[in-house]
C-alpha cells in the first residue's frame, strides 16, 4: 500500500464504524453515527497509519500513541433510498425506504507520540 503525500501534509488512516477513512487536518467527512453532541470533541485511537513526508508510520494493526482528534459539526440522516423487492409472476413485491444516519466531523489534529530509542551500552564483559 503506497500513498503519495503532498509537501508538508500529514495524512492519517483511521477506523471507525467498521470503515476506514483517510484524512488530513481540516478535512470534513461523513462517518457512521456517533452518540455525541454537536461541537463536542472526540478522539479516534484506532489509527492504522500516519503518512508524512519525513516519517511515515504503519501500524500492526494500529500505530501506538497515534490519535486523530475531531469536532462534531452535525448529525443527521442521508437522503432516502428505495428498496424494492419483487418476484416475477408470483404477485410478490415489497417497497421500503431507508435513511442512513450519519455524523459530520471536522478533523482538528493528527497526533503521534514520538518515542526516543534507548541507546544500548555494549560492555566488554
Amino acid at each position: 500500500m503506497i500513498f503519495e503525500v503532498k509537501h508538508g501534509m500529514t495524512h492519517a488512516i483511521f477506523e471507525t464504524g467498521g470503515k476506514q477513512y483517510r484524512v488530513k487536518e481540516g478535512d470534513e467527512i461523513y462517518i457512521e453515527k456517533l452518540n455525541a453532541e454537536e461541537n463536542e470533541k472526540i478522539k479516534f485511537d484506532k489509527v492504522l497509519a500516519v503518512l508524512s513526508e519525513e516519517n511515515p508510520k504503519m501500524g500492526s494493526p494500529y500505530v501506538k500513541g497515534a490519535s486523530v482528534t475531531a469536532k462534531i459539526i452535525k448529525s443527521g440522516k442521508a437522503k432516502k433510498i428505495i428498496v424494492y423487492k419483487m418476484k416475477k409472476r408470483k404477485g410478490y413485491h415489497r417497497k421500503q425506504g431507508h435513511r442512513q444516519p450519519y455524523t459530520k466531523v471536522e478533523i482538528l489534529k493528527i497526533a503521534v507520540r514520538t518515542t526516543k530509542s534507548k541507546e544500548v551500552k555494549e560492555d566488554g564483559t
